[in-house]
């Protein structure tokens, strides 16, 4: 179920945050909740794309090593959970919201079309990454009530998801090289060269779309004062093109984020430069309640 891949669904709490719903406790409760439900349906799908790959996982130079290819993991019981979770979860999410509900029905339907279908049509493959974000996003709206919560974030999660779907492309055509098709067949329809001129595309698109959220977006400050928190950013997507372009290192953006230190550090900062700026009024009033 990779949980270190459950990273990625931190952009659930995108509108909890951004919506000044932090404080508020059954807000929080909620999104918790939807969380915890998120990611256990993510690593469903993580189960069951593995069970639809096992043949070609297991000539792959690195996903040989998974619990289903490499053996360790019982294909049968594998089989078992990939039906159990969804039956247990889908109802829960109902349960908490109706429109959570569906977004997770959604989201597993997409995930089981891209899992037996979508990820072999070449652009199609990475477009449906980015909906999985986008989508996430939008489940994380789905269980608060939302106030101030700006479109533009969907649009910079769309971008930046397209980012790291042909960065960890890329990174998989140049580790594969003439293997691509026992691997995985939609890569012998990418080349570098076209991979390289989408990245760069979407890296300067994700970074004015940011741009011009920090400055835009109806619940931030109205001194612009989020438009700080854009180097942050820039640094991360920066950071990301060196490791893919000088270090070879692009495959996974979940495991880029737990290793590698300077881009820890540029989330981090922009973390807390943003958190800062959203909720300075309230900070403020605690520091001088007079």
């Amino acid at each position: 179920m990779r949980p270190y891949q459950w990273t990625k669904n931190i952009f659930f709490f995108g509108a909890l945050v951004f919506d000044l719903k932090l404080l508020d406790i059954p807000s929080l409760i909620n999104s918790i909740i939807g969380f915890f439900i998120l990611c256990l349906i993510s690593g469903t799908v993580y189960i069951i794309n593995d069970l639809a790959d096992v043949e070609k996982d297991r000539q792959h130079p690195q996903k040989r090593f998974r619990p289903i290819a490499s053996g360790a993991f019982n294909e049968r019981t594998a089989t078992i959970s990939a039906v159990i979770f969804p039956l247990l979860l889908l109802p829960l999410s109902f349960w908490l919201n109706v429109g959570f509900g569906w977004l997770m029905t959604l989201y597993l339907a997409l995930q089981l079309a891209y899992s037996f279908k979508l990820k072999h049509v070449a652009i199609v493959d990475a477009m449906v990454i980015a909906a999985g974000f986008v989508i996430r996003v939008g489940a994380g709206v789905s269980v608060i009530q939302v106030a101030r919560f700006s479109p533009w974030l969907y649009v910079v999660m769309t971008l930046l998801a397209l980012f790291m779907a042909f960065g960890k492309r890329r990174q998989e055509l140049f580790l594969l090289q003439d293997d691509t098709k026992k691997t995985r067949t939609v890569l012998s329809d990418y080349n570098i060269r076209y991979l390289d001129e989408m990245i760069t595309i979407v890296a300067a698109s994700t970074i004015m779309a940011y741009a011009l959220y920090t400055f835009s977006a109806p619940q931030l400050p109205g001194n612009h004062a989020m438009m700080f928190t854009v180097p942050f950013i820039i640094y991360a997507i920066f950071r990301y093109l060196y490791l893919l372009h000088i270090k070879n290192n692009g495959g996974d953006p979940s495991e880029i984020l737990l290793s590698d230190r300077p881009l820890q550090l540029a989330i981090i900062l922009w973390g807390i430069a943003a958190v800062v700026i959203v909720y300075w009024d309230i900070i403020n009033r605690f520091i001088s309640p007079n």
